[in-house]
């Protein structure tokens, strides 16, 4: 039985072991993490991370051959292959700050996997890297000094949050970049050979490691572009009176374009994008591009513009001030289908709420504990599980995250128990309009006539 290590029971780390684990009953998989209270939480019934499906995943492989450790250090050199899934935050400090990759915590993994090591080891980046990364953990593995031979494959994730489960079972593709070398091409097809397992061997694409590392970045860098540039086009239809789901609807149609990513809304959020965009700017400009990074740092712009635009929406049409009025915020994560806040539109909202000197009652169906977090020390904001209670005395409600079950709540019950005049705000075009505006409520959605 070849054994299998992550380092790192995220987001990404975790889901992917259950999976790999799922269809790979021959290996064993290990999952290694410093924070303890994140490993004993992926040993219960409330696990770390919500996604959907993947309880019922963990419950399958638990203890069969999924297993879960801190003792990291004692763990590596156990491991045929060695999965490197860390944290890669943009930098808050020193040179490229606030734009460059914060890589300090993947140089640290990469030293401990060379201190620990004493045979030879397939390293796989897993995490989302800046181009030729892998060029300097071979360098800090190198350094060991030739007595373990390291082989360093990229394989990075596309995985959504809400969505990961699926597309760990059925991706789009899996990319694998290796060097070109008899041992190069032997890890690469070690990989291969893990998730042929279940995916069909057409969709498992390999190149060489810089085209896999920088094809991350830039997939996540189209699909933030893509949000971005229609919610330009939504600002323009509430000008024009144009519709933009009739627009999205027939640019979406265009084969070369195509439906996805062309929703107009509160713009782009989570982990990913907004932090690999500004990694890819980083890069443009230090390799004397700097008109490339302005136009990727443009697409920044665009989305925080929206939610800029959002909230001056709200202070106009309700009179001008928000000062020491109720705001129901339904939905605090990034997205329906996730607990996860970071980078949360609705988070960015929320704190410009907070500037008008809004009073907010929040309510979440998943993230209310992280909402609480991210607002900590807040005196002006409450949190409750109830849709309904939030709403109560409120002058507004602001939609903030699409989740399904707030179609289903009793918007007549709602308006009742409202200040009037009642203002509805939805920031993803998600409710029936047409039901909400009989029933009352003075509706804001986004790409409509009317707005600002």
């Amino acid at each position: 039985m070849k054994n299998i290590l992550c380092i790192g029971a995220g987001y990404v780390g975790g889901p992917t072991m259950a999976v790999i684990a799922k269809h790979c009953p021959e290996y064993r998989v290990e999952l290694v993490d410093v924070n303890a209270e994140r490993i004993a939480a992926w040993q219960t019934d409330r696990l770390p991370i919500f996604e959907p499906g993947l309880f019922e995943t963990i419950q399958l492989v638990r203890g069969r051959n999924l297993f879960f450790y801190t003792d990291v250090e004692d763990r590596i050199d156990r491991a045929d292959i060695l999965f490197v899934s860390v944290n890669t935050p943009t930098k808050t400090f020193g040179q490229g700050a606030g734009r460059a990759a914060d890589l300090q915590y993947w140089e640290q993994t990469a030293r401990l996997i060379a201190r620990r090591s004493t045979r030879p080891k397939i390293v796989v980046e897993k995490s989302t890297l800046p181009v030729r990364t892998a060029e300097a953990m071979e360098a800090i593995l190198s350094a060991s000094g030739g007595r373990v031979h390291f082989e360093v494959v990229s394989n990075p994730e596309f995985l959504a949050e809400g969505s990961a489960l699926r597309d760990l079972e059925k991706p789009d593709r899996v990319l694998i970049g290796a060097h070109s070398t008899p041992t190069g091409r032997q890890a690469l097809q070690e990989l291969v050979d893990i998730y042929a397992h279940w995916v069909p061997r057409e969709r498992i694409l390999t190149t060489d490691l810089w085209s896999s590392e920088l094809a991350k970045l830039a997939a996540n860098a189209m699909l933030a572009q893509r949000v971005s540039s229609i919610n330009a086009v939504a600002a323009l239809c509430e000008r024009t009176g144009a519709n933009i789901a009739e627009v999205s609807r027939a640019v979406g149609m265009d084969h070369r374009i195509g439906a996805e990513f062309l929703r107009a809304g509160l713009g782009f959020g989570g982990s990913c994008f907004r932090k690999d965009i500004l990694h890819l700017a980083y890069l443009c400009e230090s390799s004397g591009l700097p008109e490339a990074a302005r136009y990727w740092e443009e697409v920044l712009r665009m989305n925080e513009y929206q939610k800029e635009r959002f909230v001056k929406t709200m202070v106009r049409m309700m009179f001008n001030t928000l000062a020491g009025k109720r705001i129901a915020v339904l939905g605090f994560a990034f997205k329906p289908g996730t607990s996860d806040t970071r980078d949360s539109p609705a988070l960015a909202v929320c704190k410009l709420l907070l500037d008008e000197r809004a009073r907010l009652a929040i309510s979440d169906p998943r993230a209310l504990d992280s909402a609480r977090e991210d607002l900590k020390g807040r005196a002006e904001c409450s949190f409750t599980s109830d849709p309904y209670e939030a709403a109560r005395g409120a002058h507004a409600i602001a939609l903030l995250t699409a989740w399904p079950e707030y179609r289903e709540l009793d918007f007549r019950r709602i308006f009742d128990a409202m200040e009037k005049p009642a203002f509805l705000f939805d920031g993803w075009n998600f409710l029936d309009h047409a039901a909400l505006e009989k029933i009352g409520f003075h509706l804001y959605r986004v790409g409509a006539a009317a707005a600002d």
